[in-house]
């Protein structure tokens, strides 16, 4: 079976007829990324909006999910694993607490802290999303046998774990 050609193909070979003294390598593996990047964010927004959430409201609730039974983090916790700034996140809880979606509580081993807390309707709305999106992101690799898709895996975790490496030093 004979190959499919595509956009980044068809950009590819007018710059390398133009520029024939430059390697567009980079071009047919990054110019891919970018643009399957939109397609699943297309998806993932119609897996939130199905599940009457916002993206960042599911990275806060899947934090929360992920860590399991009774669904608790501290702030410090959250902030953590979502990697936004202190004041984004105190944002971030005071919306889901108007929302229904989390409560803050005492945190019972220091008076002074506080716990985050998934409320029922949170874990309702986060498990719908997830089990939207895995279903949504399985959809897009369709075309991909199981081997195709743990060698992509195991190739694009090859990469982000080099540009997290140069993301660390370069900070």
């Amino acid at each position: 079976m004979a190959e499919q050609s595509d956009e980044v193909d068809r950009i590819v070979e007018a710059w390398e007829r133009e520029r024939p003294d430059l390697n567009f390598s980079p071009l047919q593996v990054l110019s891919r990324v970018s643009r399957l990047t939109r397609h699943l964010d297309r998806a993932r927004r119609r897996a939130f909006d199905r599940s009457k959430l916002e993206s960042w409201e599911f990275d806060v609730l899947a934090a929360l999910r992920r860590a399991g039974d009774p669904y608790t983090l501290s702030p410090k916790q959250l902030l953590q694993q979502t990697l936004v700034s202190s004041g984004t996140m105190t944002n971030r809880i005071d919306r889901l607490v108007a929302a229904g979606l989390v409560e803050r509580r005492t945190d019972p081993h220091d008076g002074r802290g506080i716990l985050v807390v998934m409320t029922p309707t949170g874990l309702t709305r986060v498990d719908a999303a997830i089990t939207r999106l895995v279903d949504a992101e399985a959809e897009l690799l369709a075309s991909l046998t199981a081997a195709d898709r743990a060698r992509l895996a195991a190739l694009l975790r090859k990469l982000s774990v080099d540009f997290d490496q140069v993301g660390e030093g370069s900070v």
